[in-house]
Order: C-alpha cells, then structure tokens, then sequence
C-alpha cells in the first residue's frame, strides 16, 4: 500500500508484543455514516501524535485502504490491512493479521450490515466502540436497533467496553438534527459530539489525509473533534494496560 511496511498486508501472523495495541472499532450497521472518514481522521490523529497506527479495513469496498493509497509517503505512516481480501464465510473476524510489532492503535473500519457473531466477535477483540449517526429518521431508526444489538451481543454482555456516539454530517439549524441530538442524549452511553456537513473532509479523503494532516484557517472541524479526541484520551488512559505497575 501506501507506506513503507512490507507487512502491511500479510495476513494469519500474529502480532509479537509485550504490550497489546489499544483497538478502536468505528461501527453502525447502516451504510453510509461515514464510518470511514471517522476512521481515517482518529487513524491519522494517533500517527501525528506519534503512535505507531494501523487501519485493519474489513469493509468490502476498501474505503480506507483507498485512502491510504492517496496518502503521502512523508506523512505519519499508517498500515493499512485490507481484512476483507481475507476472509471466508462463517469465519471468526481475527486480529492476527500481520501489523508491525510496536503497533500501538488499531483502527477498525467496519462494513454495512454489521451484526451477529460477527458483530460479537468484534466488539469482543476491541476495547472501545464508537458509533457515528447522521441526521435522517432512517438513520435514527437503525442506530436504535444496531446499539440495542451492541448492549445484547454476548461479548458486551460478558465484559462492557466503553461506547460513544457522534452526530455526523449534521447542519445544526435543522429540525431532524434537534431530532437526533434528542435521540442520542436519552441514550445511556455518551453522545460526544456533533460534526459539521462540510467538503473539508471530502477534499481531505481525496489526498490521503485527515484533519490532523494539515493546518486550517478555520479551526471549526478541530474544536469539534476535540471532545471525541479528548474521550478516546480518557478511555486509553483509564484502560489496564496503560496503568503504572508497581
């Protein structure tokens, strides 16, 4: 692919590390949500901080791959693993897929019509989940039935992960978006923030990039993902494996 790591996509070899990366699914069962571009942009945060960072696609249409093949080679590298070449039916979704040893963030690009044992078996390989939604009656419908099946999967139900909601593409001075944002705060898992319907992202894909890539004029898009940032900071310090042992 686009970086520099010829382990990039070699899949059934398991990572070798003393300490295991931090696995950040982005999901929702509705396609079109703009789980890529949310995948992407926290991918290309973890890499300019300086976190060695994989993106594992196991959405058929390759999106993040896509992405990373327009990606610059003298940008913060990330490995790219294209999981949806790899699998077989009934299979058990896997991360022994080949990424670097030192990887310390996985991202999680998920596919449309997520749900079952597959849906399980994810949740129960990653640490934390974050499920974007777009303002439509449509989309709100699916996010009730996708985060119902979330809480009920048996690996959530075995050991909780930390879930977060975002409202994607939003215009702000619509009656469906004060719709949804009522929707999201009568849940009982976090709803973080609200992202803007806006090209910059469009414009951003097209290269390779995410917002952390680049400095803007207009600072509105990073005041927005701040308190996403700021929540995916909060679970990795709280998370065991980043504890001090004494």
């Amino acid at each position: 692919m686009t970086n520099d790591n010829p382990m990039a996509h070699s899949p059934n070899v398991r990572v070798i590390s003393n300490t295991q990366p931090i696995r950040v699914l982005v999901a929702n069962a509705k396609g079109g949500c703009g789980k890529t571009t949310m995948a992407t942009n926290i991918a290309s945060h973890f890499a300019n901080i300086g976190e060695r960072t994989a993106i594992v696609d196991y959405d058929p249409q390759g999106s993040s791959m896509d992405w990373l093949a327009a990606r610059d080679p003298h940008l913060p590298v990330i490995t790219g693993v294209d999981a949806y070449r790899n699998q077989t039916p009934g299979s058990t979704r896997s991360y022994g897929l080949r990424v670097p040893s030192d990887t310390s963030r996985i991202i999680i690009d998920t596919p449309a019509g997520l749900g079952g044992h597959t849906l399980s078996d994810m949740i129960k390989s990653c640490d934390m989940v974050i499920i974007p939604v777009i303002p439509s009656a449509i989309d709100i419908r699916a996010a009730t039935g996708f985060i119902r099946d979330v809480l009920l999967t048996h690996a959530y139900r075995g050991r909780p992960k930390s879930i977060a909601v975002v409202a994607n593409r939003v215009k702000k001075n619509t009656l469906i978006y004060q719709k949804l944002q009522k929707f999201l705060n009568s849940l009982n898992i976090p709803f973080i923030t609200s992202l803007r319907d806006t090209q910059h992202y469009v414009r951003a894909s097209e290269h390779g990039l995410g917002l952390a890539d680049f400095e803007q004029r207009d600072h509105k898009d990073k005041n927005e993902w701040a308190p996403l940032i700021e929540w995916l900071e909060q679970q990795i310090a709280d998370h065991p494996s980043q504890q001090t042992k004494i």
